[in-house]
């Protein structure tokens, strides 16, 4: 039970004060998370953030995942010397421990956002920390953005802290975003990572988010990741430096971007992916569950990106979003998250059901003899 409409009058145009608690996130085995991404803008906005909540009191939503640092910074106050140095000038959530009071009032998780590698903020800050070209000078991607680099330990401890500082205020889960290498494009000059040393790119990834889950379990919340969609169906690492069974094994759970407008014509044998979103999301989200079973990894370990989006044709609506949920389902997960990169998921509602009810399917756990995972009915 929700609690009552009252409770969306916050106050404008910041919210009602309250001691602000960190709501303890559930066990990831046990967890039905379904969520919506909130973007900085949504977030620094109070009557967004009603309206955001309201969809989440009358659906099944019970999460919001909110832009704590994004590629333009840090979207809180700090009295961290560290993290403000690096803050950004794009604004913060004005009083954020009485937004994520509110939140948990209405027993919906917060979930902080937090972007790792694709920060051009810390790089023009701390250039030092960037990747280099050969003649040493600054790395830049396609559109001419700095990356850090992720072999750099002091960037690790400076997410990790941003990450624990969000958990202190209130946030019950961290979700880290560009957990990830760019792309080395032929046409750009070959990327230079000062500090390698001997650890390949998927090791880096996965050590970050050791220690990142080792210092946030202390604090009694999930550490989470979001990963590319074809890391799901791809054998090996990806030139970015995702593997599935590097990373899933260090995270409490993993977030596929299975996006259909992402996928190529072709893939999975399915001639346009955006057209059937239910093919292209069941397939690979049942080759990640069957990739966790061979691991030895069960429950609610996978919770998707969902495309509420549209990127060519069709345009998106309702009933894409209801296939999309339908194939996470039937490959055995009840989680999910809706990307919207504008946050606005109106007219998507009709697709939510007003309870947080399970539908998943169930399968086979491999016992260790049998070698391999196999599916149940």
């Amino acid at each position: 039970m929700r609690y009552s409409p009252l409770l969306l009058l916050l106050a404008a145009p910041v919210f009602a004060q309250s001691p602000a608690r960190p709501a303890a996130a559930p066990a990831a085995d046990t967890a039905i998370v379904r969520g919506l991404y909130v973007n900085r803008f949504a977030a620094q906005s109070a009557k967004r953030m009603r309206q955001l909540i309201a969809i989440a009191d009358s659906t099944e939503v019970n999460a919001l995942v909110i832009d704590v640092k994004d590629e333009f910074g840090l979207n809180l106050p700090s009295a961290d010397p560290m993290l403000e140095r690096n803050a950004g000038r794009s604004g913060v959530i004005p009083n954020v421990k009485a937004l994520l009071d509110t939140l948990k009032a209405h027993h919906i998780l917060a979930v902080a956002r937090i972007v790792v590698f694709k920060d051009s903020v810390t790089a023009r800050v701390n250039p030092e920390w960037t990747i280099r070209r050969q003649d040493n000078s600054v790395w830049r991607d396609k559109k001419g953005l700095a990356w850090v680099n992720p072999y750099h330990r002091e960037l690790w401890e400076y997410n990790i802290r941003v990450a624990e500082e969000a958990v202190r205020l209130g946030f019950g889960e961290v979700q880290f975003d560009y957990i990830r290498f760019p792309e080395p494009y032929k046409s750009l000059p070959p990327q230079v990572f000062p500090g390698q040393g001997s650890l390949s790119k998927e090791q880096a990834l996965a050590e970050f988010l050791k220690m990142a889950h080792a210092r946030l379990s202390r604090l009694g919340v999930r550490t989470t990741a979001d990963i590319f969609g074809l890391v799901t169906t791809v054998p090996g690492a990806l030139e970015v430096g995702q593997r599935w069974e590097l990373l899933s094994p260090v995270a409490d759970v993993l977030l596929p971007m299975v996006y259909p407008s992402h996928y190529p014509p072709g893939s999975f044998g399915i001639k346009r992916p955006n057209a059937e979103p239910y093919r292209t999301v069941n397939i690979a989200i049942e080759k990640a569950h069957e990739r966790n079973l061979r691991l030895g990894l069960t429950g609610e370990r996978v919770r998707p990106w969902l495309q509420a989006f549209s990127l060519g044709q069709p345009p998106y609506t309702a009933a894409e979003i209801r296939e999309q949920k339908r194939a996470v389902y039937d490959a055995g997960f009840d989680g999910w998250v809706l990307w919207s990169p504008g946050s606005k998921y109106e007219p998507f509602v009709p697709a939510l059901e007003k309870t947080t009810v399970s539908h998943k399917r169930s399968f086979a756990v491999p016992t260790p003899a049998a070698g391999k995972a196999t599916r149940g009915d």
